[in-house]
């Protein structure tokens, strides 16, 4: 299972809508990058962490129902507070939509939540975290952020924006820099 979250598909066509200047290619990459990640890993099941859109039916959707008939994994969508397309039009489709998923001792969700008892897979922060060198120059990447129960995903999408969080002494944080994961820890 290939797990992905904050994907925010037709947010660059929601922010040219009113007014932003955004270049209209910053949306295909998502498709493009989401297209590679597929063929690279070929999972039997892709889920998404929510906010796979991010708001209203616009023009992506076509371009999101076009990729999912020449995917073949299964498609599962974990509800994510940007995720307000009706349900149905993504089970038209053939995406399951759900609220949360429970597998093998694990919990998916969108929301971060304190669960003791099952490993939480997640999304909706977009973490980041601040790395600064003796220079005092510093630079914003995108992390993924494991504490002792719980990985946050950082936000799949190209125009999503990060959340710096501070790590505690037990959290792992990996950073996506050039291709790569790096621990930062």
């Amino acid at each position: 299972m290939l797990l992905i979250a904050d994907v925010h598909l037709g947010k660059v066509a929601h922010f040219r809508k009113h007014g932003a200047a955004v270049p209209v290619e910053a949306g295909y990459k998502n498709l493009e990058k989401l297209t590679e990640v597929v063929n690279h890993y070929n999972p039997k099941t892709v889920c998404f962490l929510g906010d796979l859109f991010h708001s209203k039916l616009n023009s992506d959707w076509d371009d999101f129902v076009k990729w999912v008939e020449y995917t073949t994994p299964n498609i599962i969508l974990i509800s994510g507070n940007h995720d307000i397309i009706p349900n149905y039009l993504f089970e038209e489709i053939k995406i399951q939509v759900l609220d949360t998923l429970e597998m093998d001792g694990f919990l998916l969700t969108h929301h971060p939540v304190e669960e003791n008892e099952k490993f939480n897979f997640c999304g909706h922060l977009h973490p980041g975290i601040k790395l600064q060198g003796v220079g005092r120059q510093n630079m914003r990447l995108p992390c993924f952020f494991k504490r002792k129960q719980q990985l946050i995903l950082p936000a799949f999408g190209t125009f999503t924006g990060k959340h710096i969080l501070k790590p505690q002494d037990d959290d792992e944080v990996y950073v996506l820099v050039e291709g790569a994961v790096l621990e930062v820890s």
